[in-house]
């Protein structure tokens, strides 16, 4: 939508922005949003970097907590009788 945009209409959409925000607003805007996309852009490759060495490495079979030995004990907390 907004690739399709001539002179002319980015001269008109930078008015109106100027009229909504005012021209104090406007460095402090930019500078939000820039901060925004770095802090985006960092997680976002904090998250792809997460992922590649969890496929590339392999875990050991472990058993799961349920599997795991417990004590000879009956349910009702009393040792079994063998």
């Amino acid at each position: 939508m907004l690739g399709n945009l001539r002179g002319w209409e980015w001269l008109i959409l930078l008015l109106i922005v100027l009229l909504l925000f005012g021209a104090r607003k406007l460095p402090d805007l930019a500078r939000g949003v820039g901060k925004s996309l770095k802090i985006f852009k960092s997680e976002v490759k904090d998250l792809k970097d997460d992922d590649a060495p969890a496929a590339a490495t392999s875990t050991p079979d472990t058993p799961d907590a349920a599997e795991q030995s417990t004590p000879d004990t009956a349910t009702d907390g009393e040792p079994k009788q063998p």
